[in-house]
């Protein structure tokens, strides 16, 4: 099989030939940049660049040779910056930025990027490895009638300003991907529906709304599905015949539960996830991924009913989400994709070995059947060794 043959049997629920493997398919399946350059060494690649397109997580483009050595299926798609940069790593290792994005770098290691009209939008504090968005455009906003003076804000959300390509760059870039390799390609929309009220209010206070100033919160939700469709048409015009799966969005679990109540998430949020994600699935025909953290068992046949195809990162640690559950119960409808490895403390802190026992065991499980693409959960941070790492795939 190809690669592409191979990911469009697993997630039209068939046995490829092996299951399929994820790095860097999207912004959650990635690696960051520290650990990203560390495996390079390790691998012997001394070509290429480490090019950084998510400045707030330091997740890197996974380049080719890499992808050879771990056997991977899955290039993503996702809007790039024209030009870069020099940067540096906090741990002082070479990478490249985007060029619009500008970072001023403190004695103490504090940094602090800001944006084209010089705003602070986000804060890596002193010995971190990651940046926080800050200063959130509706963070003062009273009413929903508010947030009508910044309908840009809903425009861009999502879509960085720091990667400058137009729908044409990208439209060229997923023809030349689809004809010259046979990687499965995944278009990164990235759109936030909860998340994205978060982003743009705060994230307490967007929690608060929902209790106290709901039609404040269902504005932004409002507002952002009706951005994401209109933004929808002109990238499935570009590169929707080009791309297998499109990505959303949506952190709505913790560790231990849903952030909200399920009647929370029934009444308040889900309505603005269905406006949005039943336009994909009406105007295209692939496969429609979900990224959600955390414990979610309790909303998935929402998410089902809404047209998810996929689930990601299946973060089988948290409360309700073990995967052999998961697979009885919805393995006929959904693709999970991810739930390989524990990154919290397998990946970090067990042996090669005991990395190789857990992935055995879980794509046992989950990769029974077909419906799975083998990631560990969410991104391999930066202070993974190159060995667990190569763990993971060999």
């Amino acid at each position: 099989m190809t690669r592409r043959e191979r990911v469009l049997a697993a997630i039209n629920h068939k046995e490829p030939d092996r299951i399929p493997r994820d790095l860097g398919g999207m912004d959650s399946t990635g690696i960051h940049g520290v650990a990203y350059n560390r495996l390079k060494k390790f691998l012997g690649i001394s070509s290429g660049s480490t090019r950084v397109y998510d400045p707030y997580q330091q997740v890197v483009k996974v380049e080719l040779p890499v992808q050879e050595q771990i056997k991977g299926d899955v290039l993503p798609l996702i809007i790039e910056p024209v030009k870069w940069k020099p940067g540096l790593f906090p741990d002082g290792s070479a990478c490249e930025l985007p060029s619009k994005w500008d970072e001023k770098i403190f004695p103490d290691g504090k940094r602090i990027a800001v944006n084209e009209q010089g705003e602070e939008i986000a804060l890596m504090p002193s010995g971190s490895y990651y940046y926080d968005a800050i200063n959130p455009p509706f963070f003062n906003a009273g009413t929903a009638a508010d947030l009508d003076k910044n309908r840009e804000a809903f425009l861009a959300m999502d879509w960085p300003f720091f990667a400058d390509e137009t729908f044409e760059d990208m439209e060229k870039r997923a023809k030349e991907l689809y004809e010259k390799t046979d990687f499965a390609l995944m278009g990164n929309f990235c759109a936030h529906i909860f998340a994205g009220g978060q982003g743009l209010r705060g994230y307490a206070k967007f929690m608060e709304d929902l209790y106290a100033a709901p039609a404040l919160a269902e504005g932004i939700m409002d507002r952002l599905a009706e951005a994401y469709i209109k933004r929808f048409d002109r990238y499935k015009k570009g590169v929707g015949k080009y791309v297998q799966i499109i990505n959303v969005n949506d952190d709505l679990g913790t560790q231990a539960s849903l952030q909200i109540s399920p009647a929370m998430y029934r009444n308040r949020v889900k309505p603005y996830q269905k406006k949005l994600y039943q336009y994909i699935k009406k105007n295209w025909k692939g496969k429609l991924f979900l990224h959600s953290c955390g414990s979610v068992v309790e909303i998935i046949p929402d998410l089902i009913e809404l047209g998810i195809d996929i689930l990601n990162p299946v973060q089988y640690t948290a409360r309700g989400m073990d995967v052999l559950e998961l697979k009885k119960s919805f393995g006929r409808d959904l693709v999970f994709w991810g739930g390989g490895c524990d990154t919290q403390k397998t990946l970090p802190f067990s042996t090669p070995a005991k990395i190789r026992e857990e992935v055995k065991k879980q794509s046992d499980i989950l990769g029974a059947g077909g419906g799975y693409i083998f990631s560990q959960v969410h991104n391999i941070q930066y202070d993974i060794e190159p060995e667990n790492i190569m763990a993971l795939y060999t």
